[in-house]
């Protein structure tokens, strides 16, 4: 378990691990360490959260708690999926020169999959471990190297454990679960010789085939996945923390993915939530950037989420889930309306322009236009929307309208008003869109703009006098008329911590989707000096700190998951944030780029989107300026020498 104090002051990040020169991180085993973290990885069918550390006198210490998320329990509700925990039992006994392994665990590193190094009589040990890509496996691949002077005699014991589930609780019938070894055998091991041999740890429906995997070719595909992710849409800037810690990001938003008898869809993870969508996690957070990656698998996923959403569109405009659960069979809605069709639309349509398909777009046109007439049949007297909840679903309070579902609801105005133009829908209900999010940004400044704690900034709901984090929003909407308090407030040691913002001034909880929207919303708003060194430490902090390499969920509640989509929150902090990229039509976006004054250039490069097209975005600093280079295809469609923080406009 990883607990983390909470500081209300500014701390400098203090880091364990290193970044090597392949991209990995590596944390170096010191005399007197004792230390253990965690780490989730994913594949389509499992999906592996990894305990590790070391313990007194330097002995590793190795759980893996491997999640099935198509071997469905009893009830088969949001967390149905079937889960074990393989400890240290579940390992074959390796004996050298007929005695147990003695092992001093000397490094750990990760690139997308967790490797040990340790020693033992001068054998080098090394472990790989890491989920199948496309089978209900994990893949623990150990490497033992004679680093001695003489030939050694290594025995890998023949080992299996399998354990059955209850066929009451599951419904599927009796699922098998089983750890195995693969290439057990006694060996003679020259002076600097290895030999190889793996533990495969896998699940299936008892009486079906079993599952067979070749852990050298599982490894060749976990690897690729991970260099496709390091190469397609990359940051390169003076900060080397943050270029790794976007790479890594990119890794964990978009590994979650399964393959459910409903179609591919992302889910959150965190050994709590798999085979399921949610309207923030998936819909607001994660699918407005999947549309730059041309990733297909990311793609596909976010076009079957969408199907789900359309299916609960009813004519009596009753809300559409929040959570639709269980291979897309049944759903949740304990919240009430959080705001969820505002999220809906903010995301479909940022995520409709932004891909670039009329095709697509066409058939998400109508969950666009009747989230918009929900959001629309809610508004209240006082001009805003109102909502049973907000995405923190009644953990701290959110009155009857709140701050986010209002600027949800205006960001989505606008870019269903710039779709629409594209599909060529009728003018008089693009013109409707337009006075709506005209009207709602005037009425959240009337409602909500507020004096809290000093602060020139917003309050988060009618009776609110408090700060909390979510006064960020209307930042990350192109909302700037209280930008200056509101990052005051933001930075203040009211609410910055040394993990972030506080969800709410005066306690202890924080969720890193908060601080992520904050500093992508102080970004937009030009603060990028001021931003950048919070955005480093807290990138400093998650990737080379004490629980590491993303973004998590929250503390104290979840113990500060690796939850998916808040890996995808941190790079649109990058591409909304630092770059200001804005989609404006099927065919056009517009950037402002905000380049801190310390650095010299910054680069985004291979990103795929607005019909497929390969498009890199340059910035340098040219005197008192910035010079502005967009290329896409090959070649250059625009270069401007522009002030920093002036928009751009691009047309394909």
């Amino acid at each position: 378990m990883i607990l983390v104090a909470v500081s209300s002051v500014q701390l400098p990040a203090q880091t364990r691990w290193h970044i090597e020169p392949d991209g990995s991180i590596t944390w170096t085993v010191a005399k007197g360490d004792v230390h253990g973290d965690n780490i989730e990885m994913s594949g389509k069918y499992v999906s592996l959260i990894a305990s590790f550390g070391v313990g007194d006198n330097g002995k590793l210490q190795l759980s893996r708690q491997i999640v099935f998320p198509m071997l469905r329990t009893i009830p088969n509700d949001t967390h149905a999926h079937t889960m074990y925990t393989f400890g240290p039992e579940s390992a074959p006994v390796i004996k050298i020169n007929n005695r147990q392994l003695n092992e001093q665990v000397k490094w750990f590193n990760i690139r997308g999959l967790l490797s040990v190094e340790s020693m033992a009589n001068n054998i080098i040990i090394r472990r790989e471990l890491f989920p199948s890509t496309d089978k209900s496996a994990v893949i623990e691949k150990y490497t033992l190297k004679n680093s001695s002077d003489r030939q050694v005699s290594v025995d890998v014991e023949d080992f299996e454990k399998v354990t059955l589930s209850h066929p009451e609780k599951s419904v599927y019938g009796i699922y098998e679960l089983s750890a195995k070894s693969a290439g057990a055998g006694l060996y003679k091991v020259n002076p600097g010789d290895s030999i190889t041999f793996s533990v495969v740890f896998s699940g299936h429906v008892a009486g079906k085939a079993p599952v067979l995997v070749d852990p050298d070719e599982e490894l060749v595909k976990r690897k690729g996945f991970v260099d496709l992710m390091f190469s397609s849409l990359r940051f390169r800037s003076p900060d080397p923390v943050l270029n790794r810690m976007f790479d890594f990001a990119k890794i964990r938003a978009m590994e979650s993915i399964y393959e459910t008898k409903g179609g591919l869809v992302h889910s959150p993870g965190g050994a709590t939530y798999y085979a399921a969508i949610w309207a923030n996690d998936q819909a607001e957070y994660a699918f407005p950037f999947f549309a730059y990656t041309g990733y297909n698998t990311a793609i596909e996923a976010a076009r079957v989420s969408w199907g789900w959403f359309s299916k609960y569109m009813n004519n009596e405009y009753k809300p559409i889930p929040s959570s639709i659960i269980a291979e897309g069979t049944d759903f949740w809605n304990g919240a009430g309306d959080r705001g969820d069709q505002a999220m809906i639309a903010y995301g479909a349509s940022r995520f409709a322009l932004a891909l670039g398909d009329r095709k697509t777009a066409e058939e998400m046109w109508q969950l666009i236009e009747w989230c918009i007439e929900y959001c629309k049949r809610k508004i209240n007297d006082s001009g805003v929307v109102e909502s049973d909840s907000d995405e923190l679903e009644g953990r701290f309070p959110a009155g009857k309208a709140n701050l986010c579902t209002s600027s949800l609801f205006y960001d989505a105005l606008i870019s269903a008003a710039c779709l629409g133009r594209d599909l060529e829908k009728p003018s008089q209900q693009i013109s409707g869109y337009l006075s709506i999010a005209k009207e709602i940004k005037a009425n959240i400044e009337k409602y909500f703009g507020a004096t809290i704690d000093g602060f020139d900034t917003y309050r988060y709901y009618d009776g609110n006098d408090v700060l909390r984090s979510w006064i960020c929003i209307p930042l990350t909407v192109g909302i700037f008329d209280r930008s200056e308090g509101t990052t005051n407030a933001l930075f203040s040691p009211k609410l910055w911590t040394d993990q972030g913002l506080l969800t709410q001034a005066g306690t202890s909880t924080f969720w890193d989707r908060s601080t992520l929207y904050g500093l992508r919303g102080v970004f937009a708003a030009g603060a990028i000096d001021r931003g950048l060194k919070f955005f480093e430490d807290y990138s400093t902090h998650r990737l080379l700190g004490e629980h590491v390499p993303y973004a998590v969920e929250a503390w104290p509640e979840g113990n500060q998951r690796h939850l998916s989509a808040e890996s995808a929150l941190y790079c649109r902090v990058v591409t909304e944030g630092i770059f200001g990229i804005r989609p404006t039509g099927l065919r056009s976006f517009s950037i402002t780029p905000q380049l801190p004054s310390q650095w010299p250039e910054m680069t985004l490069e291979n990103i795929v989107a607005f019909g497929g097209r390969k498009i890199d975005i340059s910035v340098s600093r040219k005197a008192d300026k910035i010079f502005v280079e967009v290329i896409s295809d090959g070649k250059r469609i625009k270069s401007s020498l522009v002030n920093n923080g002036t928009k751009i406009d691009i047309r394909l």
